[in-house]
């Protein structure tokens, strides 16, 4: 039985992260360097976490299967993780918003 770690947890060295991939482990050094992904450091190594390689494999489609450059690329990613942040708002707010209508309807 394979355990699989929690998506944030430093688990992938550079290596096992750059087959999961399918790219070399200098496009990972060359992804981190401009900030399009940053991997955990334990040791001096680098650890990338299930979260890390999800966001490489999405930097890697945009690249290769879209032809996005890495200007493009970083622009996306920050679109895409703003959305995300808001999405997660938007449920903590409705969230809110239902407590405070069952809190209403109990009075």
């Amino acid at each position: 039985m394979e355990l699989i770690p929690p998506p944030d947890e430093p688990y992938y060295l550079i290596s096992d992260a750059a087959k999961m991939v399918k790219a070399h482990p200098q496009t990972l050094r060359r992804y981190e360097e401009l900030g399009l992904v940053k991997p955990a450091r334990l040791s001096g190594r680098r650890m990338y976490s299930l979260r890390d390689i999800e966001r490489l494999r999405k930097i890697i489609y945009l690249t290769e299967g879209l032809g996005v450059n890495l200007a493009g690329v970083e622009i996306i990613l920050n679109l895409s993780d703003q959305l995300e942040k808001l999405q997660e708002r938007v449920a903590q707010m409705e969230k809110e918003l239902k407590t405070l209508k069952a809190q209403q309807s109990s009075q």
